[in-house]
């Protein structure tokens, strides 16, 4: 009988397809120098394709070991972690294969590993955000993404905003709206781009006329990143109409 594999597993791994070069740009990529928001962050330079192969051999890795796992010093290792994770949040999803108590336990995994610091980078985010808080919520009530917003934690706020790409792709705008009016006056990038590029794929999925209201109503109070994002795929003279606009910093 072969035994289940383990984060000590996924972990050996991702470190043989390591490359000490690559992690060095990736350290640069990912501000991981004193002061920026990815300080101390460890990588040793395996680039996401192979990330992606690996969390596919290791597609069933108890989430217990997917837990371990993001409890690893190692960026690399966490973004196969969360792979794994969506993967399974995905199949626990699926109508033959529908499992309550198993998305329960990979939705409190994930918080757990949100607050705890270890979903702290914008790929990290980025990659798991939707396809694991998205599913979950998408018929529940969305104050968890309240609290979120309102975290110090540029990454819990970041998460907050992301879990609302998968209400977009569904064609529900309303909280993509909430936590944008919420987080506007937020000037870190990472939010400013995270605002503008939710409200932009408002206007790409769902209705091209509801964004163009709330920049008419909020365009003047908008950072310059969010602003440009957000109105992206406008047409030049509306875009410049709207950055016209722009009054904050």
């Amino acid at each position: 009988m072969t035994s289940a594999p383990t984060a000590a597993d996924v972990a050996r791994a991702m470190d043989e397809l390591g490359d000490p070069a690559r992690a060095v740009e990736l350290r640069r990529f990912f501000k991981t120098g004193p002061g920026d928001y990815g300080e101390g962050d460890v990588f040793i330079g395996v680039p996401v394709p192979q990330t992606r192969k690996v969390a596919k051999a290791f597609s069933a890795l108890p989430i217990s070991e997917i837990a371990e796992l993001l409890r690893s010093p190692v960026h690399e290792h966490r973004l196969a972690a969360l792979v794994i994770a969506n993967n399974a949040m995905a199949k626990a999803g699926k109508p033959r294969t529908y499992d309550a108590a198993a998305q329960q336990e990979i939705v409190d995994m994930y918080l757990a590993a949100v607050r705890g610091g270890r979903v702290n980078n914008w790929d990290l985010v980025d990659v798991s955000a939707e396809n694991i808080l998205g599913p979950w919520l998408s018929g529940r009530p969305r104050d968890l993404l309240d609290e979120l917003a309102q975290s110090d934690s540029l990454w819990e706020r970041r998460v907050a905003l992301l879990t609302t790409f998968a209400f977009i792709k569904a064609g529900d705008a309303s909280t993509t709206f909430a936590l944008c009016e919420r987080l506007l006056d937020d000037r870190r990038d990472l939010i400013q781009k995270a605002v503008g590029w939710m409200l932009r794929e408002v206007g790409k999925r769902v209705d091209r006329a509801l964004l163009t209201d709330f920049l008419d109503r909020r365009a003047h109070d908008m950072g310059r990143t969010a602003l440009s994002y957000a109105t992206e795929h406008l047409e030049p003279e509306a875009r410049a109409a709207y950055r016209a606009q722009r009054q904050s910093p």
